[in-house]
């Protein structure tokens, strides 16, 4: 199993440690402390041994921020983790706070007494971090301090050790582009940008541009390592040699010169020293990194990490390699899905025994190398929690009357997936049917929207919520994110969403999710992933719109949909992707799935 179902949340933890770290703050001199949900690396998935806010609070979520003051304390999450926030950590020690509602900044600026000092890790916090938290402590009255070494590794007693996974080089054929061609390409950035080289932090872009795949994160083919790129010459890749071996070692010794990863504070240090200016992203890169350059007196050039946009933009080989993946990856969920209805009729299944069971059919692919994120499998009132994490605490079988949500991907060499469905376990309520269908409106909308160059996600995410909000609905997520090509299942810059500001390009992929969640009730998500598609004029149109494919490939339930609500347009988009999902899987499943996937897309009028 890929999978591990252990609890690592614990309420109980939340005072004793929060207790621990007040008398840490004390003995360096700050009344508080903040506490980042991410590493060295600014990445969203990170090591066990960087997990500092789930040891500190209870609370396991991707994305979150902790603040402990002298007397109070709070943790900052948004609307995908408002409930299990409340679940994980104890409320009485920890506040939970919506984000979306407070700021941190916001809420510090109201409880740091004047002259209080406020420490931070400068490893673990961007400059645009820092700007804003400067910010509100001047606001107070009181003092942002970096610290030299974080408090809660002194505490934390038995804190694993880094990862120190092996490397591998990632095949030009898949990717489509030599790592040469991509290193030129970033430094005519640079140059175009006026700076002499550029730091790149974000561990999947390094593992892009050097076409070189990892296992230090899990579920995510990256290595920890960093990268300086000069306008010309070779870059540097700062990594634990542990991880190469020979063969790996000659082929990057090709492009590039390696250093390890304790060598990069000097390399800073020289750059600052010599008087060279380094492009920088304030978004993504340590605060401590900015630092080292700016002390030895180097200069920042501020701009956005070029590799983002370069591997946003699939090539052709990364394109046809998802397709193949979401092929391969739509027989094991097709497969899945007939097991799934085959122990519903008998009474009903346990959440990880579901999630067994997808990862055992994703394997029996012969080419699965990972799951692409911990699988969520939400039963009944589990489903309204939207990344809820199945734990052997927390295990329940579903139960006739109830809904199942199932979001799920894999990691394969060609490709990276991500598919969520919604079943329903015995007879659904009249409720959960309209809701289904509404959120069905909202993914079509998307699935079918044509837009001119230009467009961001932002300008399309009110399509996945129309039919929602006109019910008095809506959901506290983006309506997708962007994936990468056997990378992170969450990639940047294109999103959509209310945030998503990005230019929706021909070669991006992204997720159509839209949802629906009643607490303690039920929850509902149909999630596709979609390839935005090149400009193609439309008759009687006065110029070329772009739009997207769909590349998941698995039916839709069609018992929670009412027919009715449905335009004829939406049934014709329905029916259309069911009779492909058949003609491209009932090849190569077994007979009994392949009679299974042929009624399951029968035609809604059928």
């Amino acid at each position: 199993m890929f999978q591990s179902f252990e609890d690592g949340a614990d309420p109980s933890v939340g005072p004793e440690r929060v207790r621990l770290l007040r008398g840490a703050l004390a003995e360096v001199g700050v009344d508080g402390f903040l506490i980042p949900r991410t590493d060295e690396y600014q990445g969203e998935y990170v090591p066990a041994y960087a997990e500092r806010l789930a040891w500190l609070t209870g609370f396991t979520g991707s994305a979150g921020i902790a603040v402990v003051l002298a007397d109070e304390a709070a943790i900052f999450v948004d609307g995908r983790y408002t409930t299990q926030a409340r679940r994980q950590v104890d409320v009485d020690v920890i506040a939970p706070v919506a984000i979306a509602e407070t700021r941190p900044s916001q809420w510090l600026e109201k409880r740091l007494a004047k002259g209080a000092k406020l420490g931070f890790d400068p490893a673990l916090h961007t400059r645009a971090e820092v700007r804003r938290f400067e910010a509100a402590c001047e606001k107070a009255g009181a003092e942002l301090v970096a610290l030299d070494t974080n408090p809660i590794d002194a505490i934390w007693a038995d804190r694993p050790e880094p990862p120190c996974a092996p490397a591998a080089l990632y095949p030009d054929a898949l990717s489509g582009r030599p790592a040469t061609d991509k290193i030129a390409a970033v430094q005519d950035v640079v140059g175009g940008k006026g700076a002499d080289a550029v730091l790149l932090t974000a561990t999947d872009s390094i593992a892009w541009l050097f076409n070189i795949r990892g296992g230090d994160i899990p579920h995510i083919p990256v290595v920890l390592a960093t990268a300086l790129v000069a306008k010309d010459g070779r870059p540097t890749l700062f990594v634990d040699s542990r991880k190469l071996s020979n063969a790996v070692r000659a082929g990057l010794d090709e492009i590039g010169d390696i250093a390890e990863s304790s060598d990069l504070p000097a390399a800073l240090r020289s750059l600052g020293e010599d008087g060279r200016s380094v492009l920088v992203d304030m978004d993504v890169t340590p605060e401590a990194h900015l630092r080292a350059i700016e002390a030895a007196g180097g200069s920042l050039k501020e701009g956005r990490d070029p590799v983002l946009a370069m591997k946003a933009v699939k090539t052709a080989a990364e394109i046809g390699g998802s397709r193949a993946a979401h092929l391969r990856d739509g027989v094991a969920l097709t497969r899945f899905l007939r097991w799934l209805d085959e122990r519903a009729a008998d009474g009903g299944f346990g959440e990880i025994e579901a999630v067994s069971a997808l990862e055992r059919l994703r394997a029996e692919t012969g080419a699965l190398k990972e799951i692409s994120f911990d699988t969520i499998s939400g039963a009944g009132e589990h489903g309204a929690i939207v990344h809820y994490r199945v734990t052997n605490r927390t295990d329940r079988r579903a139960q006739p009357g109830e809904l199942f949500l199932i979001d799920s991907g894999g990691q394969y060499e060609d490709g990276t997936t991500d598919v969520t469905r919604t079943v329903p376990v015995g007879e659904p309520t009249d409720e959960m049917k309209v809701r289904f269908t509404q959120v069905l409106k909202g993914h079509i909308a998307i699935a079918t929207a044509r837009f001119p160059k230009g467009t961001s996600g932002a300008q399309l995410d009110v399509l996945a919520r129309i039919a929602l909000w006109k019910a008095g609905c809506d959901f506290d997520h983006g309506t997708g994110h962007g994936v990468g090509a056997y990378l992170s299942v969450h990639e940047g810059p294109q999103r959509i969403s209310k945030l998503g500001h990005a230019e929706l390009e021909p070669g991006m992929i992204v997720s159509n999710e839209p949802g629906f969640y009643r607490p303690d009730h039920y929850g509902i998500r149909i999630e596709n992933l979609v390839l935005v598609t090149p400009p193609e004029a439309i008759p009687g149109g006065d110029r070329p719109m772009l739009g997207f494919e769909t590349l998941t490939l698995a039916p839709i339930d069609r018992r929670l949909i009412v027919p009715a609500l449905l335009t004829a347009a939406e049934i014709a988009w329905l029916d259309t992707y069911h009779l492909r999902v058949q003609g491209a899987l009932v090849g190569d499943l077994p007979e009994a799935d392949r009679a299974w996937l042929i009624a399951a897309t029968r035609p809604i009028a059928g």
